[in-house]
């Protein structure tokens, strides 16, 4: 959440989109001035541009729940496989996931509002942390940990990062999934309204190698006489998530799946009530809607043919903040 007293003239913030395209995208700028009627704030651009012909810096009014500080800077650090990470990429911070740990410190991330793979160099990306109720989650390294880490001979430093990568490349090969004709799936969408949600559909026929026909099992044709068949490409369909343990509870900050509208929409656990209930964020609608337990599952994700999962390490950051 925003707060107008929190950004002052000449504040230096990120700032995010919804507009399709940008979505995922954090752009650095400058606050110029506030519209308390309006809750908006207008902002100064970076590295985004009003048009290509004057070269000027955009200006726009923004919503307040769009900004955020400038997130501190830490030492530069090494990644693992299947951290979350921010990436620096056509001049924004985009939110990816660390899929494959290269040779010369740099990394294969993956982006899930694109569908696309990316290699950066190791300095192009940080960890990537969300500002919430005034903090960063997970927390900043503690000064102390960081004085630790820089003490540590380079050459030490060096052997332990080789020795990580080593072992996260020994399980980095994609795995190939063949999708055949009456396989149950779940299908995505990139169209306005349908973002990041996944829908159940069967496979109901192979068309070449990258697209198939499927048929949703909640979703029906406009005059609702039968199921809504079309066609898909590889990169909008996966298998099923593997059932986990049944959760008693979950937690504020947990990334979650909320059965919502006939499909399976990503979203976060803003807030626990009472008698398993909870408040779940959608960063794609900007908006809050409350759950049960039986509506919600675990969130995971479908990369490079394997379901990967917040780590356990990070979760325990955040549930401790």
């Amino acid at each position: 959440m925003g707060d107008l007293d929190l950004f002052s003239k000449g504040m230096e913030v990120e700032v995010c989109s919804d507009d399709v395209g940008l979505r995922g995208a954090w752009f650095t700028a400058t606050v110029l001035r506030s519209n308390l009627k309006k809750n908006k704030i207008c902002v100064e651009y970076k590295t985004l541009i009003a048009n290509e012909k004057d070269n000027k810096p955009l200006r726009e009014f923004v919503n307040v729940v769009n900004l955020r500080p400038i997130p501190p800077r830490e030492i530069q650090r090494s990644f693992q496989s299947s951290d979350e990470v921010d990436a620096y990429h056509n001049d924004g911070w985009w939110e990816g996931v660390v899929i494959k740990v290269l040779d010369n410190s740099r990394y294969s991330v993956y982006f899930r509002s694109g569908k696309e793979q990316i290699d950066f160099n190791e300095s192009q990306l940080r960890i990537h942390r969300e500002w919430v109720n005034g903090i960063w989650v997970p927390p900043m390294m503690e000064e102390e940990e960081k004085k630790k880490v820089e003490e540590l001979p380079f050459s030490q430093q060096k052997k332990q990062v080789e020795k990580k990568k080593k072992n996260q490349n020994k399980t980095s090969s994609k795995l190939e999934v063949e999708f055949n004709e009456g396989m149950h799936v779940e299908v995505s969408s990139d169209e306005e309204g349908f973002v990041g949600a996944w829908y159940t559909a069967t496979v109901v026929k192979v068309i070449g190698k990258n697209r198939f026909l499927v048929e949703y099992q909640t979703l029906r044709t406009d005059d609702e006489s039968e199921l809504l068949k079309e066609e898909v490409d590889d990169l909008h369909i996966r298998p099923p998530p593997p059932e986990v343990p049944q959760v008693d509870s979950f937690s504020r900050l947990e990334e979650v799946d909320a059965m919502y509208h006939d499909g399976w929409w990503v979203g976060v656990i803003s807030k626990v009530l009472g008698n398993s209930r909870y408040i779940v964020y959608f960063r794609e609608g900007n908006e809050e809607i409350e759950f049960g337990s039986s509506q919600l599952r675990l969130h995971q994700d479908w990369i490079n043919g394997k379901w990967l999962r917040l780590s356990e390490a990070l979760l325990r950051e955040v549930k401790e903040v």
